[in-house]
């Protein structure tokens, strides 16, 4: 058993993250601003499941499961006094650090939004790991970061697990062999601080010789695990608005409330996905294989399978009889790519994927179709844009097409 933090412990991953942790026999403590809570009511677009608040979620946890999960309510970016004494009180074996703005769309909504996800994101990531440096402690830091770091370009390379080896000519004609950081090509400023998250990473493990596993993770898709199915309080966010609606997600959404499916642009994007049960299970095998206090970062490709977007249109069209229309893509990016990644380590470890052909696509439309009265459907089109010069993913009527005629 471990003494396990989980900042950001009450969001989408953090959250069955929390109770997986909980449930495996460790001792968790959730520490989290709520500021996803926040930022529900200030879209006017909350959870389509359910949310009941962290005290009852924790409450319900008990009596279903017998274990204790602690709650503190802690802004990592700006409180370093608080949780500098709580590090101290709680004297964690490993912390998870899930406490950043988890949104590309939200992140290039406006100004406000830009410059709230670079001070909560960086000042939270840099508070953490200053403070562990300063208190002179060991703990296990593991950090949800994302694939996007690396862009979307297409370039036909498979993405490795972190580093890349170059060959770099001296003057003197001499070839010398390094391994860099793979190079980074954020397309979001929520992106970008994941990006800058791995210097932070890389100079306390090399400075401090933090022991640090940063998780590079796919699009997440589906709502529940073992542990949120156990009582419909314990249930996990289901998100489907433009901003922080994850793509498949947000199709079987709009499956269900009878919306055609919105792809932007061709569809010709590739994205790595994985399900919330990996996530969960993933996490579990971070906290326990840390790495060795060698001063560099550990750093795991998080996902289980790619698929190009428009190919997923048309699957979860034909398996629930939806339409498909084709969007004016607000995001500024390649219209086609491809994406190959190495995922070794966590097969290496053990994971067994779950993926598309596993059948719980039909699980979450179920989800969908059960709370369907609580939808708003004027927040499901994307409409946060990268610049001027993209325009809202809306339908406009000759845009939708019959599956038939689009598969």
């Amino acid at each position: 058993m471990k003494n396990v933090m989980i900042i950001g412990g009450d969001g989408f991953c953090g959250w069955p993250t929390s109770l997986h942790l909980s449930a495996q026999g460790h001792n968790v403590t959730i520490v989290d601003n709520l500021s996803r809570r926040r930022i529900d009511e200030d879209l006017g677009a909350e959870s389509l499941t359910p949310i009941t608040s962290i005290e009852e979620r924790i409450l319900a946890w008990k009596e279903v499961s017998g274990n204790t999960i602690t709650f503190s309510n802690v802004d990592v970016a700006k409180d370093i006094e608080g949780f500098a004494n709580l590090i101290k009180t709680t004297k964690p074996d490993t912390i998870i650090h899930f406490g950043e703005q988890r949104a590309a769309p939200y992140s290039m909504r406006g100004l406000e939004e830009k410059l709230y996800t670079v001070d909560n994101n960086i000042n939270g990531t840099h508070n953490m790991l200053a403070i562990i440096a300063d208190q002179g402690i060991d703990p296990h830091v593991v950090h949800l970061g994302t694939m996007g770091v690396y862009g979307y370009d297409g370039d036909g390379l498979e993405i490795p697990e972190g580093y890349l080896s170059v060959m770099v000519p001296g003057d003197d004609g001499e070839v010398f062999k390094r391994d860099i950081l793979y190079p980074t090509n954020p397309g979001s400023v929520y992106h970008m601080t994941k990006s800058m998250d791995q210097l932070l990473f890389q100079f306390y493990a090399k400075n401090n010789a933090l022991r640090i596993t940063d998780l590079h993770q796919g699009i997440v898709w589906g709502t529940q695990t073992d542990e949120t199915r156990m009582d419909e309080r314990l249930i996990n966010r289901f998100d489907y608005d433009g901003d922080y609606g994850t793509v498949l997600n947000r199709f079987l959404m709009q499956a269900a409330m009878g919306h055609p499916l919105t792809v932007h642009g061709t569809g010709g994007q590739t994205r790595a996905f994985i399900h919330i049960n990996d996530t969960v299970r993933c996490l579990a095998l971070a906290v326990e294989n840390p790495p060795e206090k060698d001063g560099k970062v550990k750093i795991l490709n998080q996902m289980t399978e790619t698929h190009r977007v428009r190919d997923l249109a048309h699957l979860v069209a034909r398996t629930a009889g939806a339409d498909v229309a084709f969007v004016d893509n607000p995001r500024k990016e390649a219209a086609e790519n491809d994406l190959r990644v190495s995922n070794k380590t966590f097969i290496d470890l053990g994971l067994e994927p779950t993926t598309l052909a596993d059948g719980l696509l039909g699980e979450t439309v179920e989800i969908a179709s059960k709370y369907i009265h609580r939808a708003r459907k004027d927040t499901v089109a994307c409409v946060s844009t990268w610049t001027d010069a993209q325009k809202p993913g809306v339908i406009h009527h000759e845009a939708i097409l019959r599956v038939h005629d689009a598969a």
